[in-house]
């Protein structure tokens, strides 16, 4: 049996694939663009991919090929259609990330909450040496606890955020885009009532007809001043101009993403016009991808191999 990694630097160097040297012939490439895809796979048995398309075009020459594996929950690259058309099997990862994707949004929002970079900053700059006072206060913050968090999208993420968020004493509504039956243990509010009553919003959803450009204008107009947006779903459920609009103006007084709509982010992404950087915190979509996450990812992805192929 063959397989072959596509694109196995969106992984990571950091862990450990040799499981799947057990199972056969491992063939790595760290990325791979359509056009280098066909002659990749002429003799796959099994491709594991994390956002290489997977259509006519790119394996159309892969004639052995019987299972697909997405190193991800996401499978929009996949053309489900042709890969039922050719009675190709695939497979994809849920509820991996959950941990990992929970603790970051925490993260951003610590980082935002209480101006790390601006007091990170000061005493780097030597400004705390010889100061007048042992607490420099001039910027200040607020305590978690007693603020309301609302959370959009209360799935597997969600709820994690939940949990911590109430452990730190906020007072935790949610709004489903989902049509999905009530949950107990959280008070449900329409996203409009959602997003006037917060002082933390973050998102939590999967990206479809429903969510695209979930966050617009209207909605931003909507928040208090002092509300801290996160976005650690996907890119595309904000709508970025409009983002800038809010922070430039000060309809909300920061945000912190970790998608974005174009990425790697375009030299010419809107995000870029934020006038007061320390407003705005973006990290590159690592929200995900703590050690622990990764490597669990590959002993499920391994596992799904070997289930599929012992059921013959």
């Amino acid at each position: 049996m063959k397989l072959v990694f596509l694109d196995k630097k969106t992984i990571g160097d950091d862990i450990d694939f040799s499981e799947f040297d057990t199972l056969g012939e491992v063939v790595s490439y760290d990325f791979s663009i359509p056009e280098e895809v066909p002659g990749r796979v002429t003799d796959a048995d099994v491709l594991i991919v994390n956002m290489v398309p997977i259509n006519e075009y790119t394996i159309r020459t892969a004639k052995k090929l019987k299972l697909v594996c997405v190193a991800a929950t996401g499978t929009d690259n996949l053309d489900k259609e042709y890969l039922a058309g050719r009675g190709i099997a695939w497979r994809n990862v849920a509820g991996y990330s959950s941990d990992s994707v929970a603790q970051h949004t925490f993260a951003m929002l610590l980082y935002l909450m209480e101006h790390l970079r601006y007091y990170d900053d000061y005493v780097r700059n030597g400004q705390y040496i010889g100061d007048y006072m042992f607490t420099h206060m001039s910027t200040s913050f607020h305590r978690i606890a007693g603020r309301t968090w609302g959370i959009i999208g209360l799935g597997a993420i969600g709820r994690k955020v939940a949990e911590a968020a109430r452990a730190f004493g906020a007072d935790v509504i949610y709004c489903s885009v989902s049509g999905a039956p009530k949950q107990e243990g959280y008070r449900q509010v329409q996203l409009e009532t959602l997003l006037r009553e917060s002082d933390i919003v973050s998102v939590h959803v999967p990206l479809n007809p429903h969510t695209l450009g979930l966050i617009n204008a209207n909605e931003f107009g909507l928040m208090k001043p002092e509300a801290i947006f996160l976005n650690l779903s996907r890119g595309a459920v904000v709508v970025e101009t409009a983002l800038v609009e809010a922070l430039n103006t000060g309809k909300i007084a920061a945000a912190g993403l970790d998608v974005i709509q174009e990425e790697p982010m375009s030299a010419f992404s809107p995000l870029l016009g934020v006038a007061d950087k320390n407003r705005l915190l973006i990290t590159p979509h690592i929200g995900w991808a703590s050690v622990e996450t990764r490597m669990d990812l590959l002993c499920i992805v391994a596992g799904q191999i070997k289930q599929f192929f012992a059921a013959g």
